[in-house]
């Protein structure tokens, strides 16, 4: 199942007003929007989802194609571990080792990989343990 998908933006405000505009009749809604300050790589991450849960990001900490990325929810931290043991040993590279991610909520416990072409795959769970 998947979780989220990220997309790298040239113009976080054209964008924001851009997605804000045209996913609202499909009851979209931004969520959240972390400022560079507060997001690891640098930019500012606008969240968008219906009835408050984010599962569209739009980033401008990367060129576009580069930040894109998608996310699949996994049902427990073990899976995530497992996910990127898996990946790793099938010739993926390292993005992010599993572990928590607090700026992006308390329970968020996620692992990234880059796949042979070089996308940004994550593997993430909220469960609380």
């Amino acid at each position: 199942m998947l979780d989220h998908i990220g997309l790298a933006v040239r113009d976080i405000a054209r964008s924001r007003t851009f997605y804000e505009t045209a996913l609202a009749p499909l009851g979209y809604a931004v969520v959240a929007v972390i400022p560079p300050e507060d997001n690891s790589s640098g930019g500012t991450a606008v969240m968008f989802g219906v009835d408050g849960e984010p599962d569209f990001v739009i980033a401008d900490n990367e060129r576009p194609g580069e930040g894109n990325h998608v996310a699949f929810r996994a049902d427990s931290r073990a899976a995530v571990d497992a996910f990127h043991a898996a990946a790793l040993g099938v010739g993926g590279r390292d993005n992010g080792p599993p572990g928590l991610r607090a700026r992006y909520g308390p329970n968020y416990y996620a692992a990234f990989v880059f796949d042979p072409d070089g996308f940004n795959v994550e593997a993430v769970c909220h469960a609380t343990e």
